[in-house]
């Protein structure tokens, strides 16, 4: 038996670089999985087959637009109910602009609080009644290493992350009696496709300064973010909330 055998897992931003990362290593270790991306993505019905099969464990994609809270809220009480609850949830799904913050619009700034934090606090709300009733469960929630200040031309992504900490933080807090585990986890500059996309222009100089700046000279892989999300979501963290996790190779 595997750690995660029983477990219905939702999962957001699961066809993102870190998204498939997570995926795999979940269901390797035998959790159910409900996949949540984009309602457009091409590939999602695909790629989730492809893990049914070759992790012999069921997988589903859903297609769900978190920019629409009540909408996203309700289809994950729906998937809560069909499933006889939800035991994790990890909100991983973000959108990262990198910009003046002169040049962001109000509209730009609400997306990303949106889509980053809010949509976490929908989904909680969705799932935490299943796991009151069984008296367990685990939330993950994704925040940054550009928390540390360092970081330019990312004020929204960065408050948006300062919300997720928070939520985070008081989340643990309330959810503690019933035996729900709220942890977040921290990624560093991690080599994914939207490194690829924000930094297309100057992307050696972007691997320059990072490798400078970590105490560790190599660059992040999301295999090494999901080993820290298997163990957040696992036993073997049972006695952990209200944490965050750096994964940033030190700064």
């Amino acid at each position: 038996m595997t750690a995660l055998s029983g477990k219905t897992a939702l999962l957001t931003g699961a066809l993102g670089t870190l998204g498939r990362a997570q995926a795999g290593a979940l269901a390797r270790s035998g959790a159910k999985l409900l996949l949540l991306d984009r309602p457009d993505a091409e590939d999602g019905e695909a790629f989730a087959a492809r893990i049914a099969r070759e992790q012999e464990t069921g997988c589903v994609y859903v297609g769900e637009d978190l920019n629409d809270l009540a909408a996203a809220e309700r289809r994950a009480r729906d998937l809560a109910e069909a499933h006889g609850g939800i035991d994790i949830l990890i909100n991983n799904a973000a959108l990262i602009i990198n910009k003046p913050f002169e040049e962001f619009s109000l509209d730009e700034y609400e997306d990303q609080v949106r889509v980053n934090s809010s949509a976490a606090f929908a989904l909680a709300r969705a799932v935490a009644p299943a796991m009151k009733r069984k008296g367990y469960g685990k939330i993950v929630n994704f925040c940054s290493v550009t928390l540390n200040g360092r970081w330019d031309g990312y004020v929204p992504y960065v408050a948006s992350k300062g919300a997720m900490l928070g939520l985070t933080k008081s989340l643990a807090r309330e959810l503690g009696p019933h035996g729900i585990r709220v942890n977040a986890v921290s990624p560093g500059a991690v080599v994914s496709e939207a490194e690829q996309r924000v930094f297309a222009d100057r992307l050696q100089q972007y691997n320059d300064w990072i490798l400078e700046n970590q105490c560790l000279k190599r660059r992040i892989e999301p295999d090494d973010i999901a080993a820290v999300v298997l163990f957040l979501v696992s036993p073997a963290s049972d006695m952990m909330t209200g944490q965050n996790v750096m994964v940033d190779g030190g700064w």
